[in-house]
């Protein structure tokens, strides 16, 4: 008993709270307010145009407050570095500076090759560019430096300007030339992204599409591939520039396979089998290592150790590094005579480098919280470039792997690529000699086996398939153009590509006619849901599409199909109608003046009448006479040469019942046009057209759902007169509706609009 007493108010509480439930279920959606057009909505709602600012009369101002958030903004380092926390922050970004210095020296020589360059030219690039975006980036965990991507980009340009030959005789002055090709190259693309990035045109980045990128990088990943199979076997190719160049490539490694040096090839395989295990254990003993095993390192350092011991080069033919010069090199002006063979590369690389930089900053800052600014991420990476080009390093981006390293292992500030950089100046002063025995078959191997992650994103096709056919496309045709054209041409064809896709969706966009839900406002597509029923007399019509140029006409086609109405057609037989009652007006008109001269001459009239009446003087008579004719239903007219006087006078009628024609089964559209994000010249002319037209068969216009910024536009396009004012524009779909029904064939005036021939 006690216990049912207990339970009882908790029942009471549950069956109230369900009571409630019930009640807000049932609760309908009620809203009493005026029939709002244009007109109405703008004096309600006291609308003004909003106010136009000027960014410019910004730009030149000049005070203390603006040269300090300048320098700030410029030089993000003064904002953070002072802030720092010691204790909390140091030893996670120490370690993580160790880590990824560990990572980069091995790929720092591995994509010197990849760009064609000696390896030492790697291990600069591994220093100058990352200080610098210490003192100027905005991202916290990104590791900038030697990219693969970058590389072979640069190796096209290297190898296609500076070919190499079979004879080692002129190696040294091809090393040279392609140096100064790299580092003119790499000022040339700092210049482009600086230049961007401070005319604030990191909005770029955002023509370049996830599946685009993501494309890219996968055939550039199949580049680089296939151009270290030649370190793996040890053979000599001929160089290859321009469209088909990677398939040349590839059937002249398949004809000279016979030709390839064992002990290359056992030494790629063997550094290759090392790697592979190294980070299948790293990933297996993610959890319980604090810092990843630095596979590559040591197989460097193991490689570089046999290949001394066993002397590979000289006793198997295995190709090696070669001496590196201790010591940094002084800095070198870039040749402006190059500028102008560099330009359509240089464009084409800082894109490239900025679009995959600011894609994993944008990664990492939305995984830890802060903001990543486009515009100054362009001006950091333009610098890298910029000075690390005046002191021999070739172009830069930022490295995903390396960059995964550096958040996995504690790493939060640029503080951690300042630690790298650092080290990777040890190795350039005091170490990087120890390194001349290092075979390049080894660096060769470490490289193909890095392409694991882009490789994998060949799986993006399936899942492409599943999501986003149109997607698939831009990633399909992208792979395929930089396989054929090379990476500059490819990356020009993917983006002209995907920019002509976007327009080809917004001219077929989804056309759908609508009805009302039952006892709602809502109005949805017919054909999508079954409850929604068109309203009586009233056509409403939708795209999903804003309305311009490239689908104007598009969307009148598909408005007149959609109407079940054949409007030209209708339109035109009016016309010839209206046409042939001219012409049997004018006939009875002549016929009319032949009758009074003849009555005058019977009579011996003494005034002389003019029989050589002109056509164009009758109708300038009937004109005068009567502003408006009326006609008698039907094809067939009777003579009426006795009262022709007062015919002529009376008011001419050109109703579609009046001249026979089949009427629409509607007497007013409504255009909804919730998804115009702005009007152009086209436009304006289509929107009166669909006036014009539609009148012509008794059909009332309207328009509804305009956003404020539109409504400007049709406005400053004098699309608004006599006609067609604000009243035939409202506020919803649901007020045109109300309106139709209330005034059915009649303008908002409540006035009959005539037709005029």
């Amino acid at each position: 008993m006690g216990l049912s007493e207990a339970s009882g108010p908790r029942d009471v509480q549950v069956q109230l709270s369900a009571t409630q439930a019930m009640e807000l279920h049932r609760r309908d959606y009620h809203m009493e307010r005026p029939l709002l057009n244009q007109e109405q909505l703008e004096e309600l709602g006291h609308w003004s145009s909003a106010p136009r600012t000027r960014q410019w009369r910004i730009w030149f101002q000049c005070s203390y407050a603006r040269a300090r958030a300048l320098l700030l903004q410029r030089l993000p380092v003064l904002v953070w570095l002072p802030r720092y926390p010691v204790r909390d922050w140091l030893l996670g970004d120490l370690l993580s500076g160790l880590s990824v210095a560990i990572m980069q020296l091995p790929q720092g020589l591995a994509y010197a090759l990849l760009a064609g360059l000696p390896p030492v030219f790697g291990l600069y690039s591994s220093f100058y560019p990352v200080f610098i975006y210490f003192l100027f980036g905005t991202s916290r965990h990104i590791s900038v430096g030697t990219f693969a991507i970058m590389s072979v980009m640069v190796g096209s340009v290297t190898e296609s300007l500076a070919p190499a030959t079979n004879s080692t005789v002129n190696e040294t002055a091809i090393d040279a030339a392609r140096v100064q090709l790299a580092s003119t190259l790499s000022v040339l693309v700092g210049l482009f992204q600086v230049g961007l990035g401070l005319v604030h045109f990191g909005f770029v980045v955002t023509y370049l599409s996830e599946p685009l990128v993501r494309s890219y990088t996968t055939a550039a990943s199949v580049q680089v591939f296939i151009s270290q199979l030649k370190y793996v076997f040890g053979l000599r190719l001929n160089s290859y520039s321009g469209p088909l160049s990677l398939i040349y490539t590839v059937l002249e490694v398949c004809w000279k396979l016979p030709q390839s040096v064992v002990g290359t090839v056992v030494t790629a395989a063997v550094a290759g089998v090392v790697l592979v295990m190294v980070k299948l254990l790293n990933d297996k003993l993610q959890r319980h290592l604090p810092v990843p095993i630095p596979g590559e390192l040591l197989t460097l350092i193991g490689a570089t150790g046999i290949s001394y011991g066993v002397d590979l080069k000289h006793r198997f033919g295995v190709d090696v590094v070669g001496d590196i010069p201790p010591g940094l090199v002084p800095p070198v002006a870039p040749n402006p005579q190059l500028f102008a063979k560099l330009v359509g590369n240089a464009f084409a690389i800082a894109v490239v480098g900025f679009a995959i930089a600011i894609s994993l900053g944008k990664i990492f800052a939305l995984r830890h919280g802060y903001r990543v600014d486009s515009n100054q991420e362009l001006v950091a990476l333009g610098l890298s470039n910029l000075i690390g080009g005046i002191f021999q390093c070739f172009p830069v981006s930022c490295s995903m792997s390396r960059s995964l390293v550096q958040e996995s292992t504690g790493g939060n500030t640029q503080v951690a690529g300042a630690i790298s950089s650092l080290f990777i100046l040890l190795v350039i002063v005091k170490l990087g000699e120890l390194f001349k025995d290092l075979p390049k078959a080894v660096l060769a191997a470490t490289i193909i086996v890095n392409l694991k992650g882009m490789l994998m994103q060949f799986t993006d096709i399936c899942s492409l398939w599943k999501a986003n056919r149109a997607d698939l496309l831009i990633w399909l045709v992208t792979f395929v153009a930089t396989i054929l054209l090379n990476l500059d041409l490819g990356l020009a064809v993917a983006i002209v590509f995907s920019l002509l896709l976007l327009v080809v969706r917004t001219q077929l966009p989804h056309y759908s006619v609508l009805g009302q839900l039952p006892d709602t406002d809502v109005y949805r597509d017919v054909a999508e849901y079954s409850e929604a029923k068109e309203v009586p007399g009233v056509k409403i019509f939708r795209s999903s599409a804003t309305l311009y140029f490239a689908n104007a006409e598009l969307y009148s086609d598909a408005l007149k199909q959609r109407c079940g109405v054949d409007v030209d057609h209708l339109i035109s037989r009016k016309k010839k109608l209206l046409r042939k009652q001219e012409k049997l007006k004018l006939k009875q008109l002549q016929k009319e003046k032949r009758l009074q001269k003849q009555a005058a001459s019977s009579k011996g009239a003494s005034v002389s009448v003019n029989v050589n009446t002109s056509l164009e003087d009758i109708k300038s008579n009937d004109v005068e006479d009567s502003k408006a004719r009326q006609v008698s239903p039907g094809d067939k007219l009777e003579d009426t040469a006795a009262s022709g006087q007062e015919d002529a006078k009376a008011p001419y009628v050109s109703t579609l019942k009046a001249l026979g024609l089949p009427q629409p089964d509607f007497h007013s559209l409504i255009l909804d046009l919730g998804t115009l994000s702005f009007v152009d010249t086209v436009c304006l002319k289509s929107l009166k057209n669909i006036f014009r037209d539609f009148r012509e068969i008794e059909v009332e216009v309207y328009m509804a759902a305009c956003h404020s910024p539109v409504v400007t536009q049709l406005e400053a396009g004098h699309f608004f007169d006599a006609s067609i004012t604000k009243k035939h524009l409202f506020a919803s779909v649901h007020d045109a509706v109300t309106f139709a029904l209330q005034h059915p064939r009649s303008g908002p005036d409540s006035t009959v609009l005539a037709t005029k021939l």
